[in-house]
């Protein structure tokens, strides 16, 4: 799988075969988080870091535009009903 990829980075870094494989994995898992899950869990880094929601949700906001396959845009409401239902 992604054999041209696998390829591609063992020529142009120093990974090796089984390393770039996973390197791809999971950079391929972390790309397939659906948006809500996505959302979810930068709240909850965010809160960690001790933010508040009026600056999580504009971070979150933000954040979106750079998904690999950008989903709609989402007002602040819709952003605060995946966390809150």
């Amino acid at each position: 799988m992604h054999d041209d990829l696998v390829d591609h980075l063992t020529r142009s870094t120093p990974l090796q075969r089984g390393e770039a494989l996973r390197v791809i994995q999971d950079v391929l898992a972390y790309f397939d988080e659906t948006t809500e899950d996505f959302v979810r869990r930068r709240h909850r880094e965010l809160q960690g870091q001790g933010l508040l929601n009026a600056a999580i949700f504009q971070q979150i906001s933000a954040d979106l535009e750079y998904r690999a396959v950008a989903p709609p845009e989402l007002s602040l409401r819709q952003l605060r009903r995946i966390i809150y239902g």
